[in-house]
């Protein structure tokens, strides 16, 4: 069977934004390209779809941020953004706090407010821990961030659920992600452009897809014909796990996986806030999610929720988060020296870097990877 049938430029394997944002710049290069994608939709974990007026995002919360203003005016020109704030809430066993850490969150723990008493307190608990030196994993980083109150309550429980081990047992770079910051700012994000498309995510993928160079196959798996595609095609975007394309050799690379439960109620308004982290460990789901407070779209007396259960990975699941530890990373290298050596494929976006990377991040990779290509 011949798969190259209309002289295609490029094979792109992944419909998500990477391979969605090479396809469409290949395309004003007057390259025709095939995108091949294994689920049944475009637009990856960004996918959302409708549902009693509600934007639902099908694999968590994707909330767009970013301080580039190049990608920002690129992804804008698909759609258009709310504007939309993301400020979480935290439940510790019935405790409400705000997120990110603020001022708000050290009044509500320890009932300081100034950034004095806070930063007292915070330096108090670090001494008092025993943290000197450069932290050596996850929890000593947390608690020379906030102290070990909030580790204890806000940190400790929803990391080990999510990641499947021990704090101690982390990398001390996962927690630096978490803004600190002593004013009474809920913002989750410091970035200056933030947002939610007004129509969802998938419309950015519909408006980028929609060429007459551009044609896209859903539910087909990559490796079903992998040495045909390699060899009919002059050239391979590749943005599925790396480790995979080299059929495990060195062996697996360690991946978090994500299960979520959906409902519907008859209420305008479930549980008061966008996104609720579950910080206990008793708890199975990470966060809940209520989709009609992202955009303020909902049909009268509908919502929907979504809980997040973090999972192990296996080949059957889909891998989300790549466990950055010192043996995946150097289990990574050895396959990015073979990676580096394929002259006709390139490897992209987050499995295909095996690394985590926030929505912009991507975009701007791709952009850069396109520059490259037809500079």
């Amino acid at each position: 069977m011949k798969f190259n049938t209309k002289n295609y430029d490029y094979l792109i394997v992944g419909a998500g934004p990477y391979g969605s944002i090479f396809a469409h710049e290949a395309a004003k290069h007057g390259k025709r390209s095939l995108i091949i994608e294994k689920r049944s939709h475009i637009g990856g974990n960004m996918y959302t779809h409708k549902e009693h007026g509600i934007n639902v995002h099908d694999f968590g919360a994707h909330i767009f941020h970013t301080d580039n203003k190049e990608v920002w005016d690129y992804v804008n020109q698909f759609t258009e953004f709310n504007g939309y704030i993301n400020q979480v809430v935290a439940n510790y066993k019935g405790e409400l706090y705000n997120l990110p850490f603020n001022m708000n969150t050290f009044y509500q723990m320890w009932g300081v407010k100034t950034p004095e008493e806070a930063a007292a307190k915070i330096a108090d608990q670090k001494a008092a821990a025993g943290i000197s030196g450069i932290p050596k994993n996850l929890e000593e980083q947390a608690i020379s961030l906030i102290g070990t109150d909030i580790y204890s309550k806000l940190i400790k429980g929803y990391t080990e659920k999510q990641w499947g081990r021990k704090a101690s047992e982390l990398p001390s770079f996962i927690i630096r992600r978490l803004p600190v910051r002593y004013t009474f700012d809920n913002n989750y994000f410091n970035h200056r452009y933030q947002g939610v498309p007004v129509d969802g995510y998938t419309v950015i993928f519909d408006k980028m897809l929609n060429s007459e160079l551009i044609d896209v196959q859903t539910n087909i798996d990559f490796f079903a014909n992998k040495e045909e595609y390699l060899t009919e095609f002059p050239k391979v975007i590749y943005t599925g796990m790396i480790d995979a394309f080299f059929d495990y050799q060195f062996g697996e690379l360690e991946y978090r996986s994500v299960r979520f439960e959906s409902e519907t109620f008859e209420s305008d308004n479930k549980q008061g806030n966008a996104v609720i982290n579950y910080t206990d460990a008793e708890t199975p789901y990470t966060r809940v999610m209520e989709w009609r407070h992202f955009d303020k779209k909902a049909d009268k007396g509908k919502t929907i929720i979504t809980k997040e259960y973090p999972q192990n990975w296996d080949r059957t699941k889909e891998a989300y988060y790549p466990v950055n530890d010192k043996r995946n990373s150097d289990l990574f290298k050895k396959y990015r020296k073979l990676a580096d050596k394929q002259e006709k494929v390139l490897f992209g976006g987050r499995l295909g870097n095996y690394q985590y990377y926030d929505m912009d991040q991507v975009f701007n990779a791709a952009l850069k990877a396109v520059a490259k290509e037809f500079s």
